[in-house]
């Protein structure tokens, strides 16, 4: 390859077959989102490091993932289909070597899981290579992608991602800066960027602040940023703060430079980073998310109170919620369900007996934590509710006299257009049913679901710096209702 000019690898040959939950029965949660990781240091090994960092943001998305590095001259990359370990070994790093880089692990929000849409995206611009990883979705995408065709810009994919790389690319302003500052203003719903150009590292937040990033520092003189602080400790790195609602954050070997900032009037964080997604030992606005998750689950046994012998979790995101459900109770915690955590990644799709079987694939019951009792089931969400009564079933069997299901989120009545794939108005069981009606779709002899109020309570922040849209339908931007796959050619 040219050492001087841009350069890359994406093996279009290659794909994972047969690497998502079995299609019969979807896991009945909100999709990820995406992991982003930008590093600038000297004298490390930095797409080493962005490996790592990617590892430790993989349960924000399974589909694809990539780096690219710069070594002052020239971008080199590689990105291909399936999780972080899969995609890269030795062989595939060792050519990625300079001094800064980025990384993006993805689940699809706008456009279908291929190796197309996979990040980051790469290309040759009038000041030289660039590299973008996205984590969010552009609720103004459509018109956007419009006028780039219009403007004889060609696309290779279906990605708003892809739409964010050529408009920095080809976008207003002389310097990196300005096209940036350009974008932020013609930009609409959530981004978390990392970009990367011969010379330096920028990291951009949107003006809402909907999805987290972050700055932490390695040794004395490296930089890395991220979507959640657990991938700073990863590599060693110390968190020095949250990239603020609107921020332009240029990095350099001379350390982080403030670009700009863009505050929209107020901000809209995703509580789902609270309920669900962002890992449990990451930090948002100065709090561990273990902590305001047991909290979530001792407002939940506030609210809604149960007479029952034991509380046991869905595992494993909903395990911090029922332990503070037991504290908050004095019901018992203990283990109900053990989870096979592979099986979501199998290669080998179930035949038609183990398809049957359903949720068994996933879960095995503890009979003898179960037999006789009363049981308070906490989950942390319920989304299409396609799992939830196999799991109750599941407890039933194991010998479970009674099952009362306990959730420390409201009802998701509402699709998210900002980053997150929750499912269709037809597939959210909450948009179809009431409460009494999913309880009776659930087979259990209780259900009630934490308020909205409790929620934001747990937090311990103003409720005016959330966004609610998959609770209350009403999202802080405006929505352009698109399609997930509205991009792609047919």
């Amino acid at each position: 390859m040219d050492d001087q000019s841009l350069s890359g690898v994406a093996d279009r040959n290659h794909t994972i077959a047969g690497e998502t939950d079995d299609p019969a029965t979807p896991d009945d949660k909100p999709g990820h989102e995406c992991g982003v990781f930008g590093i600038v240091a000297a004298d490390a090994d930095v797409a080493r490091l962005t490996f790592f960092g990617l590892y430790a943001l993989q349960h924000r998305g399974q589909e694809s993932a990539g780096i690219a590095v710069s070594n002052g001259r020239s971008i080199r990359y590689y990105k291909n289909m399936g999780l972080v370990a899969q995609v890269f070994d030795e062989e595939k790093l060792r050519p990625l070597s300079g001094y800064m880089a980025i990384g993006h692990t993805r689940y699809s929000t706008t456009g279908s899981s291929k190796l197309e849409n996979a990040q980051p995206f790469v290309v040759e611009s009038a000041l030289g290579p660039l590299a973008v990883g996205h984590n969010g979705n552009l609720t103004n995408a459509a018109s956007l992608r419009r006028e780039l065709l219009q403007r004889g810009v060609g696309l290779t994919s279906s990605s708003d991602s892809e739409v964010i790389t050529q408009m920095l690319a080809g976008g207003e302003g002389r310097t990196w800066e300005e096209k940036l500052k350009v974008f932020m203003v013609r930009a609409q719903g959530a981004y978390c960027l990392t970009v990367l150009t011969r010379d330096a590292l920028y990291a951009v937040r949107d003006p809402w602040g909907l999805h987290p990033l972050c700055l932490g520092q390695l040794g004395e003189q490296g930089w890395v940023v991220a979507s959640e602080s657990c991938a700073l400790g990863t590599i060693g790195a110390e968190f020095v703060r949250e990239i603020e609602p609107g921020e332009i954050l240029k990095i350099t070997l001379d350390g982080p430079q403030v670009i700009a900032r863009q505050p929209s009037l107020h901000t809209a964080a995703c509580l789902f980073e609270y309920i669900y997604f962002a890992r449990p030992d990451s930090m948002l606005h100065g709090k561990v998310l273990h902590a305001m998750r047991v909290a979530q689950g001792r407002e939940l046994a506030r609210e809604a109170p149960c007479d029952a012998d034991v509380v046991i979790a869905v595992p494993d995101s909903a395990t911090p919620a029922a332990i503070g459900y037991a504290q908050e109770s004095g019901i018992p915690y203990s283990e109900g369900l053990i989870k096979n955590r592979y099986i979501g990644r199998t290669f080998i799709q179930p035949d038609d007996r183990l398809r049957k079987l359903g949720i068994a694939l996933k879960f095995n019951a503890l009979t003898d934590n179960l037999a006789g009792k009363r049981v308070v089931l906490v989950d942390d969400s319920i989304v299409r509710g396609n799992t939830s009564g196999p799991i109750v079933r599941l407890l039933r069997e194991a010998g479970a006299r009674e099952v009362h299901v306990r959730v420390s989120s409201p009802p998701i009545r509402h699709p998210c257009f900002l980053g997150v794939d929750m499912a269709t108005y037809p597939e959210l069981i909450a948009h179809r049913l009431t409460i009494e009606g999913i309880r009776q779709h659930l087979g259990a002899d209780s259900l009630a679901y934490l308020s909205l109020e409790g929620l934001i309570r747990s937090t311990g922040r103003d409720p005016a710096t959330f966004c609610t849209g998959c609770f209350t339908g009403q999202y802080p931007v405006e929505i352009e209702v698109v399609d997930k796959e509205v991009f792609e050619v047919r």
